[in-house]
């Protein structure tokens, strides 16, 4: 077994000061503990797999963690990259044999760096518009005009051709995965109360999300009457904001805790039967708020409840009876590959479900890839922190999603729709990208895929 060095990470010893983790939720040195060193993470984890470091593995960070619990390494500037670059995609959490917890040390680490290592000027100013904006929806309502109009007056083609943004790469990298703007989504409105198809079986409330409800609405007017025609009455909160997964991601804990207690309030009095969420990061961190909400007495078992009821939208579907007609999408046969999102996949451990209801459509043969569990590199804004490692998995994942042959990628999540459409375009290949939602709509509607 390969064992790693940490010496370079011990402070020096004529500073005689050990920089570690703070006296709050640090990582569990029992679930440190769990970790045999076996190395079976190794070759699922993304980021190993491009850099090729030890300690950017999860067999590393765990033996970081340990160190540094024990003061025998700092939290400082040559410790806190190795955790910066987790991806936070949870394959390790399933291949281990050992049911390490590693989820939940990462989620207690990322805390820790966020409020004990510095940030550098441009680290700070570039997170603080990502945390200050993408988590809400009315502040980021205010740019679509203006990005419309950058797409739309040739400003986006001239700037590329210019080549200005290389200068610049993390702000190229957001420009990259920047979609087709539509501005019917700035004054979009659903009703608070929208009534089943025929007899009604369920009561459900529905999650919009942020990107989701700015940039891939479509994809929640498919939910709505997916769920309605299969006898769900549909309850859409207006106070309701972010899931709080960006924030939660990336250690922003008081404000992942805001939004949480927000959505939690949002649905309170809705007398819901489940809480329905069509995007996999998003699902994985509405069903963390317990974990996120731990120390909060006041929401704690507020959030246990609303726990109990969260339902990804294909888990739901898959786990009631489906009685919507399917008709075809297409006159002939399309082939479709579905591209597996790293918290539906690992968090979440949904995979079959999505297959299945697809299944269900007539003419559509499922293809699938090669290497699905790896990660496509989105990882909720890793693409615009970390874009060189990024666009590597990037590109892997699509090479891989196009040797199938389809005709058309099915991807649940945005962030991994998003990545996916920048490497397809960059390959010059024109691929419809669509949520199984979509399809599955579609198809209720007797709709053909244009």
């Amino acid at each position: 077994m390969n064992i790693p060095n940490t010496s370079e990470f011990k402070n020096n010893p004529e500073e005689n000061i050990i920089k570690g983790f703070d006296f709050k939720n640090p990582p569990s040195q029992s679930l440190v503990d769990q970790c045999v060193h076996c190395g079976f993470c190794l070759s699922t984890c993304p980021s190993y797999r491009i850099m090729g470091k030890e300690m950017d593995s999860p067999r590393g960070r765990i033996y970081l963690m340990n160190a540094i619990n024990k003061g025998e390494a700092n939290l400082d500037d040559t410790t806190a990259p190795h955790f910066d670059s987790c991806l936070g995609c949870l394959a390790c959490v399933s291949t281990c044999p050992s049911g390490v917890q590693y989820d939940q040390l990462i989620a207690a680490v990322r805390p820790q760096v966020e409020r004990n290592q510095p940030r550098n000027l441009w680290e700070k100013f570039l997170r603080s518009i990502i945390f200050n904006l993408f988590p809400y929806a009315q502040r980021l309502k205010i740019f679509l005009p203006l990005l419309w109009f950058y797409q739309v007056s040739g400003l986006q083609t001239l700037i590329k051709k210019i080549g200005f943004l290389k200068y610049f790469p993390r702000i190229a990298s957001m420009e990259s995965i920047l979609p087709p703007i539509n501005l019917k989504s700035l004054n979009k409105k659903y009703p608070d109360i929208i009534p089943s198809k025929g007899e009604k079986k369920y009561r459900v409330g529905v999650v919009l999300g942020c990107v989701q409800r700015l940039f891939f609405d479509s994809v929640n007017e498919s939910t709505v009457r997916v769920l309605t025609a299969n006898g769900c009455e549909v309850v859409i909160p207006k106070t309701q904001g972010c899931c709080a997964a960006l924030p939660a991601h990336q250690g922003q804990e008081n404000q992942a805790q805001s939004l949480a207690r927000q959505m939690i309030d949002s649905f309170a009095d809705t007398e819901v039967d489940y809480i329905i969420i069509n995007a996999a990061g998003c699902g994985h961190t509405l069903k963390e708020y317990h974990h996120i909400l731990a120390d909060d007495p006041q929401y704690l078992s507020k959030a246990k409840d609303f726990v109990s009821k969260v339902k990804d939208i294909h888990e739901f579907l898959a786990q009631i009876e489906f009685t919507a007609q399917l008709s075809p999408i297409t006159t002939d046969q399309v082939k479709v590959v579905y591209q597996d999102a790293c918290h539906l996949l690992h968090g979440q451990k949904i995979s079959l479900q999505p297959r299945q209801l697809l299944q269900k459509i007539p003419n559509l043969e499922l293809k699938e890839p090669l290497d699905n569990a790896l990660c496509c590199g989105s990882a909720g804004v890793y693409n615009l922190l970390q874009p060189e490692v990024a666009n590597e998995l990037g590109e892997q994942k699509v090479r891989n999603l196009l040797n199938t042959g389809a005709e058309i990628i099915a991807s649940p999540n945005p962030g991994c729709s998003l990545q996916i459409m920048k490497h397809l375009q960059l390959q010059e290949k024109n691929i419809k990208v669509i949520h199984p939602i979509e399809l599955l709509d579609y198809a209720i509607r007797g709709q053909m895929l244009k």
